[in-house]
């Protein structure tokens, strides 16, 4: 029988090194800084709290949702009606010739962990805000490389056991890895393998593309970085891709920038949701924005796109307390 919103919390807040909250914003909890209350939100770094965690709130018969850094995260303007969980294990170690990392470890914090100690692989990736366990669970990258190239092994929990997958059991594609699909499975950590590598040479390629990405997107700037993924050429639909220039093709993937900027989507707004001037698929609040205004304009956007070139784009956020993408 599920226990009440009362009996869930008080259980919550007895467990080990938990910090629960009632009724927090989310905003706070989101790059975007847009979002209602949670109705709880728990937070742990410990393993086996986080699960007992996951097992209390499953029981619970409320909503339940499980966020990390929010880089990515579109969150309701009503909040969430239910129970947010969080696991925050930060730590990064190396061992036995890998590298390891917690799921709530900052990337940023990775990425300089393998550039100072000359390990390869992960340089790419500097500046791309969030945790580790969102840049698995989305495979993130750029400048042609992702994280799931250095990805040896992944371990996981669906609440009821821990589990881990070797590289190919994580099924990684262009910003996608089979946690997409499963919700329910939730990263803890991850093991990396990387080749050695003159530290120097991977600091000023690291150092090159943060010069690169602070202009494109200011550090401080509410935002999610790029909200459309990138489309691969040899999926979109033939009349899209013979309209497509050589010059803005990229190992085989079109930006979706591109497709955007050919439909007015510089300098767009909705409230207080804009679209840069320098930039079609940089969505930003700038002050005052909605979750509903980021909403329509990514609907907007997304409609122009099928209008003019038969293709949908598809978002790179996720959404909590507002049900499915917009159309």
């Amino acid at each position: 029988m599920p226990v009440t919103t009362e009996e869930a919390i008080r259980a919550l807040a007895a467990l080990p090194h938990t910090q629960v909250s009632r009724n927090i914003a989310l905003a706070g909890y989101t790059r975007f800084a847009i979002g209602g209350p949670a109705d709880v939100l728990a937070e742990t770094g410990d393993t086996a709290s986080f699960m007992e965690a996951l097992r209390l709130a499953g029981g619970s018969g409320r909503p339940v949702a499980v966020i990390g850094g929010g880089t990515n995260l579109i969150a309701a303007d009503e909040g969430f009606p239910g129970i947010v969980l969080r696991y925050t294990a930060n730590r990064i170690w190396a061992e036995a010739g890998r590298v390891k990392a917690e799921a709530g470890a900052e990337l940023q914090a990775l990425v300089d962990f393998t550039v100072e100690r000359g390990l390869k692989g992960l340089e790419t990736l500097t500046r791309i805000p969030g945790w580790v366990g969102a840049a698995v669970h989305g495979n993130a990258g750029a400048y042609g490389h992702s994280i799931s190239e250095s990805v040896a092994r992944v371990t996981w929990t669906d609440g009821r056991e821990i589990r881990e997958f070797t590289n190919a059991g994580c099924r990684f594609r262009y910003r996608e890895s089979v946690f997409k699909s499963h919700k329910s499975w939730i990263i803890l950590s991850a093991e990396l393998g990387l080749a050695a590598a003159d530290p120097a040479e991977l600091r000023q390629a690291a150092d090159r593309i943060a010069a690169v990405r602070d202009l494109k997107f200011p550090p401080a700037m509410c935002c999610a970085g790029s909200i459309f993924k990138n489309l691969l050429l040899d999926e979109l639909p033939a009349a899209a891709a013979s309209r497509v220039p050589e010059t803005v093709i990229r190992e085989g993937k079109v930006p979706a920038g591109w497709f955007l900027e050919q439909v007015g989507a510089k300098g767009m707004a909705q409230g207080g949701i804009r679209v840069a001037a320098h930039h079609g698929n940089l969505i930003y609040n700038a002050g005052g924005g909605t979750a509903r205004d980021l909403r329509a304009l990514i609907s907007e956007l997304k409609r122009r796109v099928r209008g003019r070139f038969g293709l949908e784009l598809e978002e790179e956020v996720q959404y909590i307390g507002m049900g499915e993408r917009p159309a």
